[in-house]
């Protein structure tokens, strides 16, 4: 029998559409909400009833209390499930659930305030013969006492949120020179994501290795763990891969590590699922300590449902509904090997900074699980998360799942909006990740990633020559047809080819492209969409064009973006560039990604060194500072709270002298 009736899932994305699926499963009716900016997303469709709770911005939507409870009223549901992120560990509304008869899908209060607060949570699971890392609590401290405090710890520390998780916030601090400023950053963000800005610091153990162990408890004092999952990858202590088991942790050490967390679980009562996260020692794996307790499902769950067989979801479900576990810890098996794949909409080439536009087409491999958050015609917009789609694998062992994760994400397509897609592939392809010889900062100290090979803009410039071969920009002709020609012959140039000027993201690149081009296969069409057909030498692709006229292809398990140029423009941005490199640096400071002005820094006529802070980006529950690029004084264009496209100009620095003359 269905565990409820009805169940509201207070959430969006990916996460809303995996609780959608096993409601679905389990004949238990779904209700769906949304703010302004989701009124079309799929997991509103899915579900068999939506309620609008309010406009775009998280705080006054899905972190509002009393419009989600009024929305669980309105549609008779009987519980909620929070799914992960905004109010899923709040307390707060865990009570107003309970006040308003409605199950939280979650631990009690008692688990979501102790382990709700890293502080506090360290210090209670220590009486608990948990593991600890050295730190202390910057709570009630001034940043002097801060600073003495850190300096008898010793650096490099990190700086984290002691509310929420996910790395948002958190500030690695090398020397007392850097702490006021990491400090500011933290409280800040920390204000912002979590509506508390209490800090921890601990030290920094370098080359750790990231485990993390599921449990599983009920309201009858049944405790037990799903084994351990490996989240070492990260970048700004952001999951980007998981997997499970972890290929270091033998039977013994598993042992250790689920009876630490089953017991920091019975230590506040839990009940539900959750995730208690230790470092390990890369030298030492034997050797762990207690981070923090997760009180909510993590988005990584899905490689421990896969080696398990277990759907945690409906645990939950039946757990929150007052049944007993149906499982003891000798019923746990651990089935092959499961890798994960965070999929963002952020660029790799930019720096990892996050991405938006409309997603063109999305195409998902069919032989893995795909939990997605957008499908073709979704928009990503700055507003949240930038992670939109998770690509998970199982195999018989690692470098089976590997392998398959990797096959995986060169199917996936997805174009109209930047991704990280290849670089996770080469993060696959990276020797220490194949031989497991991983620690938190291997991502760090990989070189810049860069996308676009020749043969890969070939195909992009033939792919767009199809559509529009003489004028891609749509301008009248000028004097002469030739300089509105996209390409030319050249002296030794194969006949079934073509020399063509295409624009990349950095460059203008003369590429040989095929004289004939793929054509476009019948068929439904998105808007700006071209499904292709298979008359590519080189294999299938899939292309678009965006309303800017850039042409996305996928081919060859890569995605590209190009711009076939005529002649002219060619002409126009080599010159153009010649001028900026001759010039000195460029005095318009522009906004690396689109989002808000979070801080700035400085007022109009400040005299600023290079290097200098002039104004912060927040954008996708991450802050990007924008610097002075030479010394000079600043001219301000924005102010807090103003919201700003991608390489809008923020500031000006000039570097002529004032004018002192009276």
């Amino acid at each position: 029998m269905p565990p409820f009736t009805t169940v509201l899932v207070a959430n969006r994305g990916e996460i809303a559409r995996r609780v959608i699926r096993t409601l679905g499963r389990l004949g238990i009716r779904s209700v769906a909400v949304y703010s302004d900016a989701d009124a079309g997303a799929p997991h509103v469709r899915e579900a068999d009833v939506a309620v609008r709770i309010g406009p775009a911005a998280a705080s006054a939507s899905y972190l509002d209390i009393d419009a989600v409870i009024a929305a669980a009223r309105e549609s008779g549901a009987e519980a909620v499930h929070p799914g992960y992120g905004f109010l899923s560990e709040n307390a707060e509304f865990a009570r107003a659930c309970a006040e308003a008869g409605i199950v939280f899908i979650g631990p009690g209060e008692r688990a979501l305030e102790v382990m709700g607060d890293k502080i506090r949570a360290k210090e209670h699971v220590t009486g608990h013969g948990v593991p600890t890392v050295p730190g202390f609590s910057a709570i009630g401290m001034t940043d002097a006492e801060i600073a003495e405090a850190a300096a008898e710890t010793g650096y490099p520390l990190l700086v984290k949120p002691s509310a929420g998780g996910g790395g948002k916030g958190m500030q690695v601090v090398r020397s007392a020179a850097d702490l006021s400023d990491a400090l500011s950053t933290a409280r800040r963000v920390a204000a912002a994501a979590f509506g508390d800005d209490s800090l921890l610091l601990e030290r920094l153990i370098e080359r750790p290795r990231h485990i993390e162990v599921q449990v599983l408890a009920d309201a009858h004092g049944g405790v037990i763990h799903l084994g351990e999952r490996e989240c070492t990858l990260q970048r700004r202590h952001q999951k980007v891969i998981e997997e499970a088991p972890s290929p270091v942790v033998d039977a013994a050490t598993r042992e250790r590590l689920g009876a630490a967390a089953c017991s920091a679980a019975a230590s506040v009562d839990y009940v539900g699922a959750g995730t208690v996260e230790f470092l390990v020692a890369g030298d030492r794996p034997d050797e762990f300590f207690f981070i923090e307790m997760n009180t909510r499902l993590q988005v990584e769950h899905p490689v421990t449902e896969l080696v398990t067989g277990i759907d945690l979801v409906e645990q939950q479900l039946r757990v929150a509904a007052g049944e007993p576990l149906a499982l003891a810890q000798a019923d746990v098996r651990l089935d092959g090997h499961a890798i994960e794949a965070r999929v963002y909409a952020e660029s790799p080439e930019r720096g990892f900074l996050p991405a938006t536009g409309e997603v063109l087409v999305w195409r998902p491999a069919e032989d893995v699980r795909t939990d997605a958050a957008v499908e073709s015609g979704s928009v990503v917009t700055s507003d949240y998360d930038p992670m939109i789609a998770k690509v998970i694998a199982h195999g018989a062992d690692r470098e089976h799942a590997l392998r398959r994760l990797d096959e995986a994400l060169a199917r996936t397509v997805l174009l109209g909006v930047d991704s990280n897609i290849g670089f996770l592939r080469e993060l696959l392809a990276d020797d220490d990740v194949r031989t497991a010889r991983m620690d938190t900062g291997l991502i760090d100290r990989m070189p810049p990633f860069t996308a676009s090979e020749p043969s890969a803009l070939a195909l992009g410039a033939a792919v767009a020559m199809s559509q529009n071969p003489h004028q891609p920009d749509g301008r009248r002709p000028a004097a002469s047809p030739l300089w509105l020609a996209p390409s030319g012959w050249r002296a030794g140039a194969s006949a079934a080819t073509r020399t063509v000027a295409v624009e990349t993201e950095h460059d203008v690149v003369l590429v040989a492209a095929p004289d004939a081009g793929p054509a476009v296969s019948a068929g439904s069409r998105l808007r700006g969409a071209m499904p292709l057909g298979n008359a590519l030498a080189d294999g299938d692709a899939t292309a678009a064009v965006d309303a800017d006229g850039w042409t996305w292809v996928h081919a060859d398990g890569a995605t590209h973006r190009v711009r076939p140029l005529t002649r002219r423009d060619a002409m126009a941005k080599r010159l153009a560039a010649r001028d900026r490199d001759a010039a000195a640096t460029d005095p318009e400071l522009r906004a690396p990604m689109p989002g808000a002005v979070a801080a700035v820094h400085v007022t109009d006529g400040t005299t600023v060194a290079a290097g200098d802070r002039i104004v912060t980006i927040e954008a996708m529950k991450m802050e990007h500072p924008v610097v002075a690029p030479h010394a000079g004084t600043v001219r301000l264009d924005v102010a807090v709270g103003d919201q700003v496209r991608r390489d809008q100009v923020l500031a000006h620095v000039s570097t002529a002298e004032p004018d002192t003359r009276s």
